[in-house]
């Protein structure tokens, strides 16, 4: 992804790229804060940030993925050899995996829909902002992001969610088109000029 490409043309274009198709290298910690600071640039109605980070990085991504596997071993212990190494491999695909936790809660004037929003709101940005420094990212959840068992394991507090993990990296595979929604069927017109 170039640097210098107009936003209308990038967004002409904008594809994740799997995760299990990414390689080194990914970004170093200057450029994930820089990252996360064209991230956060999003709707967040009332100021409240209601959002956070955990970056894993480096070895963490072995450990949280063993502990990952002996997890699903428990829930389903006739796991295929394939699946085995999937789970084992979950946070090593990408060199960077960051979590976009999700810390909406009642508040007296923010609905909770509307901060919920924010956070995939943060997800797409970081994806974009990958891009935007040269990597290929991915946006995915998995079981894990939903068993709220595995959440001490990954540093997600009790009432918290994961809006997703946010996978960054290289790739030397090529980037393909995927079928996109045809405008008649997602958009209706109402008013002058339908």
């Amino acid at each position: 992804m170039k640097n210098d490409i107009k936003l209308i043309d990038y967004l002409a274009v904008r594809r994740s790229v799997p995760a299990f198709q990414m390689c080194e290298p990914g970004p170093d910690r200057a450029e994930i804060e820089a990252m996360l600071t064209l991230a956060i640039r999003v709707p967040d109605h009332g100021k409240i940030a209601p959002w956070r980070f955990i970056v894993y990085r480096g070895s963490e991504r072995q450990v949280i993925g063993e502990a990952l596997l002996q997890m699903a071993l428990t829930k389903n212990p006739a796991l295929s050899p394939e699946m085995v190494e999937v789970e084992r491999n979950r946070f090593t695909r990408a060199p960077v995996v960051i979590a976009v936790v999700s810390t909406a809660a009642p508040h007296a004037k923010i609905p909770e829909w509307e901060q919920v929003m924010s956070a995939g709101a943060v997800c797409l940005n970081l994806l974009m902002a990958a891009n935007a420094h040269g990597f290929v990212s991915n946006w995915l959840t998995e079981w894990f992001a939903f068993d709220e068992s595995v959440y001490p394991l990954l540093g997600v507090n009790p009432g918290e969610k994961v809006a997703g993990f946010i996978h960054i990296g290289s790739t030397e595979f090529p980037i393909t088109e995927r079928p996109r929604p045809v405008l008649e069927d997602v958009v209706s017109w109402r008013g002058e000029g339908a």
